[in-house]
């Protein structure tokens, strides 16, 4: 028995003798009665208490424990549940946290494309009349903590596999009918190509420094890092991406920068330098902007002396709202690349350089010198669904084939026809050769044309396209293009090429 059933006992016990004389024996024998059920609810009491007091012990010693057992006290079992379940959503939202911001991007393009009219080139007897390609582009974008001042920072990489030359060349032609290939040169057809394409840092600073950043409507833009000098100037709102507009080389970028080669990548494009700009919003909704970029060019792509003539570019843009408040955008640019390659004019050709000396280049070997040039891009609708755009390149200094482009295009929305989504493109476009060039190409004393044919006026090429918007992640884009003179060879047959597109975006 236990302290406390005996403390109770002898209490009642006492008080039973103090009155039991008076009491009459029936009265006792009920309280007796009474006293003993008392005490088994009393042993009862204690005996559930003594459970209790067990459970909570095993509950206690179980909570200690970092894992479920399959004999601890369901109690346990659930609190280490609900503490799991809880812990998980912490991490989640931890991870959301840690993943806000972050802007994602991919894309698939494939192609088919069928052209007549090359294969009957004498320089290109072998060239592909019809082939396939893909590419396909992983864009991510990770904001970062600011410097100060409010200001906004970011990295962004790319990364961009493909395979399948398609379509890459026209003989003489200076421009290219498919801009979506990649693939390394000299690799066979069967191997593709994996590249991080671009991997740069950008910061944006709001103007004045020190001063209040949400009354601000200047900034600066600073952005190094491995980049496609293409992302930051000569951009264009209807006529800059291969993989969805217009299709042929010469109408995606200035043709003077991308096909004439003077914007001097790497074979896929990409270049390590840095940008600066300043960009005003005072007057907005108008914004103005000029910006300043050093790219490494030639050899410099590669990361071979980078910092040695390299290619520099100038830019002074506007967005403007003109014609009832419709969207236009001005880019007027100039270029100096140290390392732009000159032709060559034929086997062991005997070249002077700046310095008065001589050098005697071996067939194929490019001569590479100082090259300077002018261009233009606009963009501007004309109606809520019709946006016209036009380039214009001018060659100041080197040698190339053509030391000038003019191109000009429209595109209308399917809004006209009943289809939002779709869109119609038209672009047309002319290559002008150069002089330089134009008597390079001329036949010799012997008849002997260094360069295979006489090339005079200009290559002049057209372009359609419908887009036709499947859903919301897939868009089919018919294709026909039409190259007269390629390369300035009045000899040379026309080319028509046909080509579907299909475009996947996430």
């Amino acid at each position: 028995m236990s302290f406390r059933r005996t403390a109770l006992a002898l209490s009642l016990a006492a008080a039973f003798s103090t009155g039991a004389q008076a009491a009459p024996n029936d009265e006792l024998s009920t309280l007796k009665a009474e006293l003993a059920k008392l005490l088994a609810r009393v042993e009862q009491l204690e005996a559930r208490n003594t459970q209790l007091e067990q459970a909570q012990a095993e509950t206690a010693a179980a909570l200690d424990e970092p894992t479920i057992s399959a004999v601890e006290p369901p109690v346990a079992s659930r609190l280490k549940a609900v503490e799991s379940q809880a812990n998980s959503q912490k991490k989640a939202s931890k991870l959301a946290e840690s993943l806000e911001g972050i802007e994602v991007g991919a894309g698939l393009t494939l192609v088919a494309q069928d052209a007549s009219g090359i294969a009957s080139n004498p320089d290109n007897p072998s060239g592909d009349d019809g082939a396939f390609n893909y590419r396909a582009d992983l864009d991510v974008t990770v904001p970062l903590d600011s410097l100060g001042n409010a200001s906004e920072s970011k990295l962004y990489g790319q990364f961009r596999i493909g395979q399948g030359r398609g379509i890459e060349e026209l003989g003489n032609g200076f421009a290219s009918p498919n801009a979506t290939t990649f693939q390394r040169p000299g690799s066979e057809d069967s191997d593709s190509t994996v590249l991080l394409a671009q991997a740069w840092y950008q910061v944006d600073l709001p103007l004045p420094l020190g001063g209040n950043p949400d009354l601000s409507r200047e900034h600066l833009e600073f952005t190094v890092g491995k980049m496609d000098p293409f992302a930051f100037f000569d951009g264009n709102a209807i006529a800059d991406d291969e993989t969805s507009r217009f299709m042929n080389q010469a109408f995606v970028h200035n043709p003077l920068l991308d096909v004439g080669g003077d914007i001097g990548v790497d074979e896929f494009g990409f270049t390590p330098g840095l940008r600066l700009a300043y960009v005003s919003e005072t007057r907005k909704p108008e914004t103005y902007g000029i910006s300043l970029g050093v790219f490494g060019s030639g050899e410099g792509a590669s990361y071979k002396d980078s910092l040695q003539s390299p290619l520099v570019l100038v830019q002074a843009e506007t967005t403007q709202f003109l014609f009832d408040g419709l969207r236009g955008n001005y880019r007027l640019y100039a270029w100096q690349n140290g390392r732009g390659e000159e032709f060559v004019t034929g086997p062991d050709t005997l070249v002077s350089l700046p310095d008065g000396s001589e050098l005697v280049l071996a067939e194929g070997e490019p001569l590479q010198k100082t090259h300077r040039g002018l261009g233009l891009s606009v963009d501007q609708q004309l109606h809520d669904y019709t946006t016209v755009f036009a380039r214009y390149g001018k060659q100041l200094d080197g040698k190339s084939r053509f030391d000038q482009a003019l191109t000009l295009g429209a595109e209308f929305g399917g809004s006209y026809w009943n289809r939002g989504a779709d869109a119609l493109g038209l672009a047309l476009g002319w290559l002008q050769v150069s002089d330089e060039f134009q008597d390079a190409s001329r036949a010799d004393e012997s008849g002997e044309l260094a360069h295979g044919y006489e090339a005079s006026g200009s290559e002049q090429i057209g372009e359609l396209y419908y887009r036709y918007f499947v859903n919301g992640n897939l868009a089919l884009s018919p294709n026909f293009q039409y190259i007269r003179r390629p390369g300035g060879d009045a000899d040379a047959d026309d080319v028509r090429a046909v080509g579907l597109r299909a475009q996947l975006d996430y």
